[in-house]
């Protein structure tokens, strides 16, 4: 198995990178990964990572739910129980941010197409791209999606989306820089990037240290901080609008971590744990368990 070994940050290119912490993979192989930080930028990120060729076997699991799309167990029955309104918020928030009713998409790691099809409910003119044979199947059963796969991002037209969006997907992209550039070309001039992504500095990160379930090593390449984002898009001369907690993924984090740390469920504990974090983050947004981050060219 080939493996990346950073000498350089992946988001600032700096130098001043080092140890902090290590994680275990819980959902495949039981490895643990040793997680780095950069002092610049505050980006974390997973070291001696699988590359692009070799951490497909990593991703093998029917717990694995965007590709799954199971229902198995509390955790994923949760959920499936806010899915339906999430998608509802995504789609307020993106019409909301544009300005537009209808218009161009492109959502890269569409996983089972839940979003596009959401937002081709709407009217939009929608493109998908995602990785794994079986999502973009069921994608295609369910929802009529004709989900690309992810080599076609540079294939695209230049400048023809109104909107890209990457739901927690950024974090598993080997080739980081050269998908934000990607993006930046596809999108139209004034065009919007929306990007989900777990934030290890929220309270929920802090309390449950190695145990916190979105590390999720090795698949989780990069581990960002808010300053790290903001970093990443202003080098890439995308321009950082906002950033929006999303409230839920505290308590689906929290029930996991539980789970990790102590070897079985936690309910009362997580839910507990997942409201003191979403109650420090209405002070401070930015110490929300995960951001939706708002950019725009």
């Amino acid at each position: 198995m080939a493996v990346i070994h950073y000498t350089t940050c992946p988001v600032c290119d700096s130098t001043n990178i080092s140890p902090v912490t290590k994680a275990k993979d819980h959902t495949v192989s039981g490895e643990t990964f040793i997680i780095w930080e950069c002092a610049d930028c505050r980006l974390r990120f997973t070291q001696d990572v699988p590359d692009s060729d070799s951490i497909g076997p990593y991703y093998k699991s029917e717990n694995y739910i965007s590709h799954s799309d199971t229902s198995k167990g509390m955790v994923n029955r949760l959920y499936h129980l806010v899915r339906n309104h999430t998608l509802r918020q995504k789609r307020k928030l993106l019409v909301r941010s544009t300005k537009k009713r209808t218009g161009a998409i492109l959502d890269i790691g569409a996983g089972t197409g839940a979003f596009l099809n959401e937002m081709k409910q709407a009217g939009w003119r929608v493109t998908g791209l995602e990785p794994d044979a079986g999502a973009r199947a069921v994608a295609a059963e369910r929802y009529s999606l004709n989900l690309l796969e992810p080599s076609t991002l540079f294939q695209l037209e230049t400048g023809s989306f109104d909107a890209i969006t990457m739901w927690h997907v950024l974090e598993h992209v080997h080739t980081l820089q050269d998908y934000i550039k990607r993006v930046k070309e596809l999108l139209k001039p004034g065009g919007w990037f929306i990007i989900a992504l777990p934030n290890y500095t929220s309270l929920d990160a802090m309390h449950y240290g190695e145990a916190w379930a979105a590390y999720d090593v090795p698949r989780h390449l990069y581990h960002f901080s808010p300053e790290s984002v903001k970093q990443l898009l202003q080098r890439n001369g995308l321009t950082y609008r906002e950033g929006r907690p999303m409230w839920f993924d505290s308590f689906y984090i929290s029930m996991l971590s539980e789970q990790y740390l102590h070897g079985k469920p936690g309910h009362v504990s997580a839910f507990i744990k997942g409201l003191t974090s979403n109650k420090n983050a209405l002070s401070n947004k930015e110490s929300a368990s995960s951001l939706i981050y708002l950019a725009q060219k």
